[in-house]
């Protein structure tokens, strides 16, 4: 009989640990998890889930602006009734999501965890003691140094904003700056996008990048590239963000100049458990330098993506270790990546630069979107992708830009993941007509 409360505690709630807990609580282990918020983490209540709901009507009326004259009519969006949309899907979620954990026998421990010993996690001043335990602590948005930063908001303030605001300035180049550069602007808010640097979407192929400032240019978002912030100050109708050779004159600023890891105030430093400023370092089991520690989700310091579906295979990927179902460390498997604004942005595999820069390994094939007879019963005219093949012609990689790109992605995974050649590719019969059965066209 264990000598601890539990056989495995989290600290943390989100997918890098519910997904996984759940089903290990069903298999008979005594779990528990710490929470100090919400439970669900930041997916669920201030991330994707809230931020897909908001961006609906956005994709809506890109696609009824595409069909105009077709389908008439002014589209409009009420941005106050789209926050009550979205409060509506997910207020129950942090209910829904303890009740799952709730109903296999997990405990949900409310309070702040913090590491007092390799096997010992105080919830709140009151010790609880475990087995393994598993940091699951996510990122948190960063914010900028500098004068007035305190007159700036973080993501989850724009995604909980009642009305609109007039002017909206977004300090940043990443997914949240774009996506929420989309939503403002559509919503009717005149947007400024201050880049440090001359590339957004540094991960993704940059012509694709640009054809989507390109698209939010022509709708008015004005983009302001290699230049640094200094100051946030109040003006005398608003605020103004200043640097050198910037004055820009606003109602509402968001800093999205990226997220960073939580890892401090956890007791790290106490029971030596290593990290870097991109968060807990560990090795091809999740194991942290503490041999019973592990990690799991966005706060590991990793080459993966730091998305949802990440958390939620390390955290099944924890479960069957835990459970004595594997011995054998992890191995990811093709992680897909979205860019929420209009049109997407999507890729998966081997990247375009990748490719180019080994031309003796790989085939690339590029494809205009608006060509495709599928795409034009949509009216889509803005829209690329790249396929790249190996030597053996099997799907490697691919990335588009259309306004069902995710779509795409998803049709195409399949095919990259499980290293499909032509005759397995010849045997895969889609839905006819359909976004898959026009992707797997191209093949």
């Amino acid at each position: 009989m264990s000598s601890f409360d539990y056989d495995v505690l989290y600290i943390g709630s989100g997918h890098g640990t519910f997904d996984g807990a759940i089903p290990l609580g069903a298999k008979g282990k005594k779990v528990g998890v710490v929470e100090e918020g919400l439970v669900g983490g930041t997916c669920p209540n201030r991330g994707c889930n809230a931020k897909i709901v908001l961006d609906s009507p956005v994709a809506l009326q890109r696609h009824m602006e595409a069909a105009h004259g077709v389908v008439t009519g002014e589209t409009k969006i009420n941005w106050p009734a789209n926050q009550a949309h979205k409060h509506d899907v997910i207020d129950g979620l942090p209910g829904f999501i303890q009740g799952l954990l709730e109903s296999t026998d997990v405990d949900v421990l409310f309070g702040r965890g913090t590491l007092a010993d390799a096997h010992t996690v105080m919830v709140d001043g009151e010790a609880k003691t475990a087995e393994k335990i598993v940091i699951a602590t996510g990122l948190r948005p960063n914010r900028l140094d500098i004068p007035g930063s305190d007159l700036a908001h973080d993501s989850e303030d724009f995604m909980n904003l009642s009305d609109m605001p007039a002017r909206v300035t977004i300090i940043g180049a990443g997914y949240i700056a774009l996506e929420f550069a989309t939503m403002a602007n559509a919503a009717g808010s005149e947007v400024t996008v201050v880049m440090h640097g001359d590339q957004a979407l540094r991960e993704y192929h940059q012509p694709f990048v640009e054809q989507i400032i390109a698209d939010l240019t022509k709708r008015g978002v004005a983009f302001v590239r290699e230049t640094e912030v200094e100051a946030i100050v109040q003006g005398a109708d608003g605020l103004v963000v200043r640097g050198q050779e910037l004055n820009v004159e606003t109602d509402w600023v968001l800093d999205a100049t990226g997220r960073i890891p939580n890892v401090e105030n956890l007791g790290l430093e106490t029971v030596g458990v290593d990290f870097t400023a991109k968060g807990i370092q560990v090795d091809e089991y999740l194991r942290t330098s503490v041999p019973n520690i592990y990690a799991s989700g966005d706060v590991i310091d990793k080459v993966q993506p730091k998305l949802t579906p990440t958390a939620i295979f390390e955290s099944l990927y924890l479960m069957h270790t835990f459970a004595d179902e594997t011995t054998d460390p992890i191995v990811y498997p093709a992680i897909p990546s979205v860019v929420f604004t209009s049109p997407r942005l999507a890729q998966v595999g081997v990247t375009v630069a990748e490719a180019k820069a080994n031309p003796e390994q790989y085939t690339i094939v590029e494809n205009h979107i608006p060509d495709d007879w599928y795409r034009q019963v949509d009216h889509e005219t803005i829209g690329d992708n790249v396929l790249i093949f190996d030597q053996e012609h099997k799907l490697v990689g691919a990335t588009e830009v259309s306004a069902k790109a995710d779509d795409v992605i998803n049709a195409l995974l399949p095919a990259i993941e499980f290293k499909f050649g032509p005759a397995e590719i010849e045997r895969m019969v889609h839905l006819f007509p359909s976004i898959a059965s026009s992707a797997w066209g191209q093949l």
